[in-house]
């Protein structure tokens, strides 16, 4: 089994920061994709940013230029620096890792962490 464990979430004001953070855990051989998804309330979750093993990133376009994902392979780690923040970022945050669990099968699984509220308000 695999975990992942996300710490880092809070409350900010407007034009703050907030780092998150994501450590997995348990059975794995390898991490392919690694990212971060948002859920508001009332709304669908959306990607914010993705990286791969290779260090490629993508994000939404409501938070380039102000978020940075980043991961550490040999920790199995992935962080989000969430910098000049908005009310609208306001949300659930989620980390997601496809994990390759066995070197003997090329299987590869999705895993989600337990979710970090950010809120964003005065």
């Amino acid at each position: 089994q695999v975990q992942l464990v996300e710490s880092g979430g809070g409350l900010v004001q407007p034009g703050g920061s907030l780092r998150l953070s994501c450590a997995a855990s348990g059975r794995i051989f390898s991490i392919n994709a690694m990212g971060w998804y948002r859920q508001a309330p009332g709304k669908e979750r959306e990607l914010v940013a993705g990286i791969t093993s290779g260090g490629r990133t993508n994000y939404v376009d409501s938070v380039k230029g102000r978020f940075t994902i980043s991961r550490d392979n040999a920790k199995n780690t992935v962080n989000l620096q969430m910098n000049s923040l908005k009310p609208e970022d306001t949300a659930v945050y989620y980390c997601n890792a496809d994990v390759r669990p066995f070197i003997s099968s090329a299987a590869v699984y999705a895993y989600w962490g337990q979710g970090t509220q950010v809120t964003v308000s005065s």
